[in-house]
């Protein structure tokens, strides 16, 4: 049991992000919103789980009385193993849970209300993110306009937005507050 505490510690706040995100997309991203504006908040996240790993690391080595440097040679799988899913839990939130997350589609706009929209027109940006993490926020806010009737986040940084021309423009969505901290423009 011991061990697998000792595995879990590194990744603790990350585990406990994606949670809150998964469970509630909207409201996480919206209460998250100030934490999110800032472009390293992933990568502190990535530090500190790097940290517990190291914390965790010298608890165990220090009730095994391997706290050395002949210590750690000899317990080389073990800090293989920490250090390596620690890498493998961050690759895996940041390649496939966030994205899958920013695509997450709470309030799906009816195939009917969308058939009858003779005046959609696709948009394609491309956003300054930093990292997938960021693509929940920046989903949320282009569904908050008015018009914009989908958004898909393509990994690394696009958003194709389906949007009314009756109801929306494309300089309206590109002058979202959001795109002051993280830059878009639109690609082809």
């Amino acid at each position: 049991m011991g061990g697998v505490l000792y595995g879990l510690a590194p990744h603790t706040f990350c585990i406990a992000f994606i949670l809150v995100s998964i469970v509630s997309a909207t409201a996480a991203t919206t209460f998250l919103k100030p934490v999110l504006l800032n472009r390293y908040f992933f990568y502190i996240l990535i530090a500190i789980s790097f940290i517990f790993a190291t914390i965790s690391a010298l608890i165990y080595l220090k009730r095994n009385e391997s706290l050395s440097p002949k210590g750690m040679k000899n317990k080389w799988k073990y800090l293989s193993i920490l250090y390596g899913t620690t890498i493998s839990v961050n690759l895996l939130f940041f390649m496939v849970i966030f994205p899958v997350a920013a695509n997450l589609n709470l309030n799906p706009v009816s195939a009917a209300a969308d058939s009858q929209n003779v005046q959609s027109k696709n948009l394609t940006l491309e956003v300054e993110i930093p990292c997938s993490g960021h693509a929940p926020l920046i989903t949320e806010e282009l569904k908050k306009i008015s018009g914009v009737s989908e958004v898909k986040f393509r990994f690394p940084n696009l958003f194709d937005i389906k949007y009314n021309s009756s109801e929306t423009q494309e300089d309206k969505i590109v002058s979202l507050e959001v795109f002051n901290t993280y830059k878009a423009k639109a690609v082809q």
